[in-house]
């Protein structure tokens, strides 16, 4: 591929749970040429209702976040990401995909949002930030979760026993949703 190929803007079409969706995506951000198996996995098993109010927490371009705005158009969703190149083709993919109940945030893990209490949270978890970042992640989430509230994560299969763990630690649940050889999908509901 020629220097000039890999300075343009990556574009890709492609199906979430059905639905038909475009991203606009660039060289450093995760995945940029199709949505991942973790991503994709996470995005087949969640369960979200109408109405409800959902974080794509670390939302990247935006797949998930992107992908729960159109399964329920009455709820609103929230989409962050610490990384403002991300936060710009996020909102760039809100439009494109012609969305009006999302809202795209900088912020590092939840620390920026506004006091907003989410019934699901949704988050591909990155490996190599360290188990201290991880932890934070799980408390705050459980934080900023509505009573019965859903937090679904997905990780590297190598995470699923410190994951497992700290679920029961923080939420005093765990509930394995789907397990492959590379990723594993999990979800804890807040009591």
């Amino acid at each position: 591929m020629a220097v000039d190929d890999l300075s343009r803007e990556v574009e890709f079409q492609t199906e979430l749970r059905g639905m038909p969706l475009t991203f606009s995506t660039t060289w450093g951000l995760f995945s940029p040429k199709t949505v991942d198996a973790g991503t994709h996995l996470l995005i087949e098993h969640l369960d979200p209702q109408e109405g409800d109010t959902c974080l794509d927490l670390g939302c990247g371009y935006g797949a998930v976040g992107i992908t729960l705005a159109k399964c329920v158009p009455t709820g609103t969703v929230y989409m962050v990401d610490k990384d403002f190149v991300a936060v710009d083709y996020a909102r760039q993919n809100v439009k494109q995909n012609e969305l009006q109940n999302c809202h795209v945030l900088l912020s590092n893990g939840l620390s920026h949002l506004p006091d907003i209490q989410f019934d699901l949270i949704a988050s591909n978890l990155p490996a190599n930030v360290g188990k201290e970042l991880l932890q934070i992640f799980l408390i705050d989430a459980q934080k900023h979760l509505k009573p019965n509230g859903r937090l679904y994560v997905v990780t590297i299969s190598g995470l699923r026993e410190f994951i497992k763990r700290n679920f029961k630690t923080v939420f005093g649940n765990y509930r394995k949703v789907k397990q492959r050889r590379t990723h594993t999908v999990a979800m804890a509901i807040r009591a």
